[in-house]
């Protein structure tokens, strides 16, 4: 069977995540789901301390402690599933802008708040993940935006681009 589009209804009491997925595209839910199974390592359909420990230390954050990972955890009401997951990501977008969501996601690779990510990494992930890019787009993204001498892309001046369509002016 086919699955069926999700009615709108008025009042009615419930959890209130029942209806997350109403929030979102089809489209972006599959790349929520496609994040979620990157972080969640071990793949037991729950995000934990030991698979936000094991995704950090795959992008070179090797020295996370464990009172930031609790912290990250802690910001669900319980066990971090996909709904969990998906809902948390709806709470924060509310209200923001393009480019603060598009800096927030960043901003979840990017544990030390550096304001950047290391270039294979990212390359890794626009390769392989979600609408994958080509060896030309990379080329193309790493000629416009080269990384640094310790081989990281400053992430927020893509953000800043991707939105505004031009590179912000120093300041």
């Amino acid at each position: 069977m086919a699955p069926k589009k999700a009615k709108r209804r008025g009042g009615g009491g419930g959890e209130g995540s029942s209806n997350v997925f109403s929030m979102f595209e089809q489209s972006q839910i599959q790349e929520y789901k496609e994040a979620f199974t990157i972080i969640d390592q071990n793949r037991d359909g729950i995000i934990s301390k030991d698979d936000l420990r094991d995704v950090l230390a795959s992008m070179g954050q090797l020295n996370v402690k464990n009172e930031e990972l609790e912290a990250m955890i802690k910001e669900a009401s319980g066990p971090i599933n996909f709904t969990v997951f998906l809902t948390m990501f709806g709470e924060k977008l509310k209200g923001a802008d393009p480019e603060d969501v598009i800096v927030s996601a960043f901003k979840v690779l990017d544990p030390e708040a550096t304001g950047t990510i290391k270039k294979e990494f990212l390359e890794e992930l626009l390769t392989t993940q979600c609408d994958r890019f080509t060896a030309e787009e990379m080329k193309n993204l790493f000629a416009a935006f080269p990384p640094d001498v310790a081989g990281n892309v400053d992430y927020k001046n893509i953000c800043y681009v991707i939105t505004h369509g031009e590179e912000k002016e120093e300041e």
